[in-house]
């Protein structure tokens, strides 16, 4: 196979798992922006987390949401965990990397609160971990994986919003997950600003 080949089958590839998931992560995509809509206009904030390019995608999310997404608004509160090198370290270092994320929900998630927690595999120990204290805190979860769900996928309660890309390829996992946040920043500020 010749590159250019190789490339269009990404897109080919691509194409075809977003419009999949266009049928089967919708709705369950609305319920997380109710869930994240209620968490900010009740003074609550967004908690994210994840490793590698999930943790990249945690960081992109806080940030749409600090900072602004298309258009102006006040900033919304939202942290990713992954981004305080000294905590991850000092956690990592003291009581082990698996910790890493929980410390900081059962320092920072409050009752109300929502953990964005995303892992391609959905059997990433320290985000399980994460979501594990934040039950304990009352702290609502919005698990975006892949794979099948993994363990994370079998840990959620009805309460939770599980979004899980039916794909076993990380990168395609990924794409859908930016596309799934995107989405999420987009359905906050529709219904903050009014667009709903």
């Amino acid at each position: 196979m010749d590159l250019i080949a190789r490339i269009s089958n990404h897109f080919r590839d691509a194409v075809a798992l977003f419009e999949h998931c266009q049928d089967t992560l919708s709705a369950p995509t609305a319920a997380a922006v109710d869930a994240l809509v209620f968490s900010l206009t009740n003074n609550g904030k967004i908690l994210a987390c994840g490793n590698g390019g999930s943790a990249a995608d945690a960081q992109h999310f806080a940030a749409e949401l600090v900072g602004r997404f298309e258009r102006e608004r006040l900033p919304l509160a939202a942290i990713a965990l992954n981004t305080d090198t000294s905590i991850l370290t000092a956690v990592g270092n003291d009581f082990g990397y698996d910790r890493v994320f929980s410390q900081q929900v059962n320092a920072l998630g409050q009752p109300g609160d929502v953990l964005v927690a995303i892992s391609t595999s959905g059997n990433s120990v320290n985000v399980i971990e994460a979501i594990e204290a934040a039950h304990s805190r009352e702290v609502r979860v919005i698990a975006l994986t892949g794979k099948g769900g993994g363990k994370i996928g079998q840990m959620l309660t009805e309460d939770d919003v599980h979004l899980c890309v039916p794909h076993d390829r990380t990168l395609r996992i990924q794409e859908v997950h930016i596309l799934l946040l995107h989405a999420m920043c987009d359905g906050i500020d529709a219904q903050l600003l009014g667009d709903l």
